[in-house]
């Protein structure tokens, strides 16, 4: 593992966060003759990557067992070496954890960690300052551009609702998940209406009672082509050039009816319930006033992106997004977010980091050219 003594002073580049996202930024800065920071010569454009987690895979380290390969929404590759072949029926958090630690030590990523970013804020030379801290120390990296990388998984999306203080039982997120048979015997609402929502509803109804809630109507679908992800993925994007919070794909989407979800259907699991109103010690209510009991409630309410340490930097709009030309953060070239609105899929992840490390070669080219100028000048 590597640690925090590796974190060097300062890196053309920084990278936050080793997903996928992350990997494939990394990788396009290789392939653009970028060397990791700790150790290169002088003249060579170097970058760095800080991940906070103890090893590699990203959020995929802290899947639930029971989300096999099979199951798996739609994992693309890393660029430039494919998965390996692995049985349907492996777990996620054994097969993809190990798949990005073999990608980083072969392609020599030099990722370190476990290192956490703070801060992130204006330096005095136009730069910008990287405050982390990890394994009992802190320190600053001076970067000349950022790619963050940090996704959502650490940012959980809890809903407040009246009464949620005096529940009585166990309330726990998507994130919090680790097997249905912590269930068994219980009645659990179950809430949200995404994939990961109907996923678990269908795994945790085999030991447990459970009640299906959301806020709309889910929306299912018989099939899903690739021009439905694209126009998806565009309505994402739009958002994202207007400053508003990025909507999440499935939203746009909607649900694929897989078998597991037929024959959840067929044993009447798929009964969805409106959105309770208040929450008492001992249950929810529903719309019409009817207390139901139940002893769990499970958020899958969705996840927020993990942007917190780039507050210092002011980057929100006042419709409560970050406004996007691209990968890049409009009028900021040196700030880009990839796993951000339309770049949060697996695939897209891949394609933005190729372009974001693109637009800051492409960055730090115009400010060596007028730099150059300038001295003439002189």
């Amino acid at each position: 593992m590597t640690t925090t003594e590796a974190v060097p002073q300062a890196a053309d580049v920084v990278v936050i966060g080793a997903g996928q996202a992350g990997l494939s930024a990394a990788y396009h800065l290789r392939r653009r003759g970028f060397v990791p920071a700790a150790g290169a010569s002088s003249g060579e454009r170097t970058y760095v990557v800080l991940d906070a987690e103890d090893g590699p895979g990203g959020a995929w380290r802290h899947r639930w067992r029971s989300l096999r390969m099979s199951t798996v929404n739609g994992i693309h590759d890393l660029p430039g070496i494919e998965q390996p072949d692995v049985e349907p029926e492996a777990a996620s958090v054994d097969v993809l954890p190990a798949y990005f630690g073999d990608y980083e030590h072969e392609l020599g990523l030099a990722v370190v960690r476990p290192v956490r970013v703070r801060r992130v804020e204006e330096a005095d030379d136009d730069g910008l300052l990287v405050r982390w801290e990890g394994g009992g120390r802190s320190g600053v990296v001076v970067a000349r551009a950022i790619v963050n990388a940090t996704g959502t998984w650490t940012k959980p999306f809890w809903p407040a609702y009246p009464g949620q203080e005096t529940f009585r039982g166990r309330q726990l997120h998507t994130a919090d998940y680790v097997r249905a048979e912590d269930f068994a015997g219980q009645r659990v609402a179950v809430v949200g209406g995404g994939i990961s929502a109907v996923q678990l509803l269908e795994e945790v109804s085999h030991v447990a009672q459970t009640f299906w809630f959301t806020r709309r109507e889910p929306v299912w679908r018989d099939s899903f082509e690739p021009e439905d992800g694209s126009r998806a993925v565009a309505m994402v994007a739009d958002r994202v050039r207007e400053g508003l919070p990025p909507l999440s794909v499935v939203s746009v989407t909607g649900l694929i009816k897989t078998p597991s979800l037929l024959a959840a259907e067929a044993r009447g699991v798929l009964e969805r319930r409106p959105m309770f109103t208040r929450i008492e010690p001992d249950g929810v209510v529903t719309p019409d006033g009817a207390l139901v009991p139940v002893d769990v409630i499970f958020w899958n309410t969705g996840f927020r992106a993990a942007l917190d340490h780039l507050r210092p930097l002011h980057l929100r709009t006042a419709g409560g997004g970050i406004r996007m030309d691209g990968t890049q953060v409009d009028g900021e070239p040196r700030v880009h977010l990839i796993g951000y609105g339309p770049s949060a899929s697996t695939i897209g992840a891949n394609r933005a980091g190729r372009d974001a490390v693109h637009r800051i070669v492409r960055h730090l080219d115009a400010a060596v050219t007028d730099a150059g100028t300038l001295a003439a000048a002189r």
